[in-house]
């Protein structure tokens, strides 16, 4: 006969907070000093505690597992992951929050974590704990369709930036190579999406570059939708 049981629950966060540090997306992640998975990789979280609401909490593990202010981030959910298996410790289900920033420093580990840093993504991946591997998954696509449709490409750069700053933010994101002009065409016939600060930055070869900042725009009307190789 099946169980009507009611499954005694509790709930968790975890992040997974991008950034471009030396020509590479990276992530930030911290090393577990506690079991399950003592040593291993994995996003910093934690429990929601008591009269808590579920940012708060995201905000505090960030701080006292990495040293890192979470308060001026955006986080975004991206969902709940309550497989029944997930964790060894029982039922435990993680809201997954998605953050993205230009240049953050370097963490420093605390609380239950033994190490923070910031990991190229292409190397860390696959070797995360618990399904972390999943939401750094979900994570990243949802960061990959928001180039398409908002200006979050401006998340992950300082507050002035050159074009060629801005197109690299795509590249490496959507792990693409884009043409340079193709690329300054769409970018400045879209309205809001940036705008010239009138200074010049200049460059080790070439003309100085123009600096840009964000611009008011949040959407992108049309989208920028990511090209296949060889549709550029």
């Amino acid at each position: 006969m099946e169980s009507r049981d009611h499954a005694e629950v509790r709930l968790a966060v975890d992040l997974v907070v991008l950034t471009v540090r030396e020509d590479r997306l990276q992530l930030l992640v911290i090393v577990r000093g506690n079991q399950p998975y003592r040593g291993r990789p994995a996003l910093p979280g934690g429990f929601l505690r008591e009269n808590e609401d579920l940012r708060a909490a995201a905000v505090r593990e960030l701080a006292e597992e990495t040293g890192l202010a979470g308060r001026s981030l955006v986080l975004e959910q991206i969902g709940a992951y309550d497989a029944p298996e997930r964790d060894p410790r029982g039922r435990i289900v993680s809201v997954g929050y998605l953050a993205v920033a230009p240049d953050l420093p370097v963490p420093t580990a605390g609380s239950d974590a033994t190490g923070a840093t910031w990991a190229r993504l292409d190397t860390v991946r696959g070797a995360l704990a618990f399904d972390h591997d999943e939401i750094v998954s979900d994570a990243l696509e949802r960061a990959r369709t928001r180039l398409e449709y908002t200006t979050s490409a401006t998340d992950f750069c300082a507050e002035v930036f050159t074009m060629g700053e801005l197109r690299q933010i795509y590249e490496i994101v959507w792990g693409i190579t884009l043409d340079p002009r193709n690329f300054s065409r769409r970018i400045l016939a879209t309205e809001g999406f940036i705008e010239p600060t009138g200074d010049r930055r200049a460059q080790v070869t070439g003309r100085p570059a123009a600096l840009y900042r964000r611009g008011p725009a949040s959407r992108l009307n049309p989208p920028m939708l990511r090209p296949q190789q060889g549709e550029q």
